[in-house]
C-alpha cells in the first residue's frame, strides 16, 4: 500500500516557471510574517496533482510538502504582478503538463531512466560535503534531471573536465550531485553570495548547519 501511494505521488513531468510566480511560507517563530521564494518549476504527479517546486534544504521539493515548524510552512502561491494569492497550480501550467506528459508517454523500465532535463533559472547553489575530513564545496547548480522513478537530481559541473564554454546540457563535465557527494544542501543566490563574501553571520549559521548534518 505504501509503495502504491508513493507511486501516485511520483513526479512524471516538469515544466519551468518563467513568469516569476512565488511560493509563500511562514515560520513558526513569526507566523504573521509571510516570506516569498521564486518557484523553479511545476511538477505533474502520477495521480494528476500539479505542485510547485523549489530547491529546499536537500532536494527539489514540492511546496505542499513544506510543513516544518523551524524551516517553513507552505501558505500558498503568489503572483507578484497582481498580488493574487492562490493555493492550486494555475490552469495554464496544468494544461501544459498534462499535454506534455501525454505526448512524451514513456514505457516503464526495470531501472530508472532519464525522462527530462530542466535548466536552472534561479541561480541556485549547492553546498556539497563528502565526509568529515573533506572541505565543503559551494557549486553553482547547472540544471535538474527527472528520472522515471520520480527522483530529481541537481546537475553540477566538474570544473576539471570542462572542455568548452559555455557548458551545455549533455556535456561530459556535468554530473548528478548525489552521485559524487554524500550531502548536498541548496541555497538561494543571495545566501550563496553571502557565503562567498564570507559574511560572518552567514558563515556562523553555515557552520552550525554543517555540524548538525555531521551528527
Amino acid at each position: 500500500m505504501r509503495h502504491r501511494l508513493r507511486a501516485k505521488r511520483r513526479l512524471v513531468r516538469l515544466a519551468p516557471e518563467l513568469d516569476g510566480l512565488e511560493m509563500l511560507y511562514h515560520l513558526a517563530s513569526d507566523p504573521d510574517t509571510l516570506y516569498g521564494m521564486p518557484l523553479l518549476a511545476w511538477g505533474l504527479r502520477e495521480d494528476g496533482e500539479v505542485v510547485g517546486l523549489v530547491p529546499w534544504m536537500e532536494a527539489l521539493t514540492s511546496c505542499h510538502d513544506l510543513d516544518d515548524p523551524e524551516h517553513g510552512h507552505f501558505v500558498g502561491y503568489r503572483d507578484p504582478e497582481t498580488d493574487d494569492i492562490f493555493y492550486s497550480a494555475p490552469e495554464h501550467k496544468v494544461f501544459e503538463l498534462e499535454h506534455a506528459a501525454a505526448y512524451f508517454d514513456y514505457e516503464e523500465t526495470s531501472e530508472p531512466t532519464l525522462l527530462q532535463q530542466l535548466p536552472e533559472t534561479l541561480g541556485t547553489h549547492a553546498l556539497c560535503m563528502d565526509n568529515d575530513s573533506s572541505p565543503w564545496q559551494l557549486k553553482l547548480v547547472f540544471g535538474w534531471r527527472l528520472y522515471s522513478n520520480g527522483d530529481i537530481e541537481a546537475l553540477l559541473v566538474d570544473e576539471t573536465r570542462v572542455e568548452s564554454t559555455p557548458v551545455l546540457a549533455g556535456d561530459e563535465c556535468l554530473y548528478p550531485g548525489h552521485s559524487r557527494h554524500q550531502v548536498v544542501y541548496f541555497f538561494q543566490r543571495a545566501i550563496a553570495n553571502r557565503i562567498k563574501q564570507e559574511d560572518p553571520t552567514t558563515l556562523e549559521a553555515l557552520a552550525c548547519m554543517v555540524a548538525s548534518g555531521n551528527d
